[in-house]
């Protein structure tokens, strides 16, 4: 049976609205790409300074000899002397805190010749964690007076003995560091597109990075530099 001259008539131009339809769409769809695959990395920073609200100093101290006993009773006098020193600085007690010590028999493994002078080293630390910074840094000072008293400070290896100075409130600056960071990625995000004759659009990714606290100076370590990077890919528009 033969379609009617109308019929067929119809049926073309069902179909060329079809075709112009699908190009329509595939035209839309490339033009997205187009746009989709255009984007710039930009990266933002902020900082701020702050003070240090937490000082962890830990005091070791070593002493030798052949007698048990006495070496013993020496650390055990040092240590004394250790936390009075803090107390009379104005610590409290719960502040001080000293570890349990350490027995070294140094002839357990030499013989003859090779047997060091000093049979027995004994080892502890007194540590104090802190909040007072501004006190701290005042007995840090005095920390002289331990060496008057016989008290050698210091790490069986010979290593000073440092204060650490930490920053424990991050979380109360670090939204508004990140809004700062973000918001300069995103001047540098217009700057760029300008320069090239385009548009910023949506956010693409973007990521906090790293937040670093670094000293400010060697000079001052109680005193702390809070860097927050992020890193942001905005689509460009025409």
């Amino acid at each position: 049976m033969t379609a009617s001259p109308a019929r067929s008539i119809i049926a073309a131009l069902l179909l060329a609205l079809g075709l112009l339809g699908a190009g329509w769409f595939v035209a839309q769809g490339m033009t997205g790409l187009r746009t989709g695959d255009r984007y710039v990395t930009v990266k933002g920073s902020a900082e701020k300074i702050v003070d240090a609200d937490l000082v962890v100093w830990p005091l070791p101290h070593t002493v030798g000899g052949n007698d048990l006993a006495e070496v013993q009773s020496k650390l055990e006098a040092n240590t004394a002397t250790i936390r009075a020193f803090f107390v009379d600085a104005g610590f409290s007690p719960a502040e001080i805190m000293v570890s349990p010590p350490r027995l070294q028999d140094r002839w357990a493994w030499a013989s003859g010749d090779n047997r060091p002078p000093e049979r027995y080293r004994y080892s502890t630390t007194v540590t104090l964690r802190t909040s007072n910074v501004a006190r701290a840094l005042a007995v840090l000072r005095r920390s002289g007076e331990l060496v008057a008293h016989g008290v050698m400070i210091g790490s069986e290896d010979g290593g000073a003995s440092e204060p650490d100075f930490e920053y424990t409130r991050l979380n109360a600056i670090k939204p508004a560091l990140i809004a700062e960071a973000t918001a300069n990625a995103r001047k540098s995000a217009e700057q760029f597109a300008k320069d090239s004759g385009a548009r910023i659009g949506g956010i693409r990714s973007a990521n906090q990075g790293v937040v670093d606290i670094s000293d400010r100076d060697q000079g001052s370590p109680q005193v702390k530099k809070v860097r927050v990077v992020t890193t942001v890919e905005y689509f460009l528009k025409d």
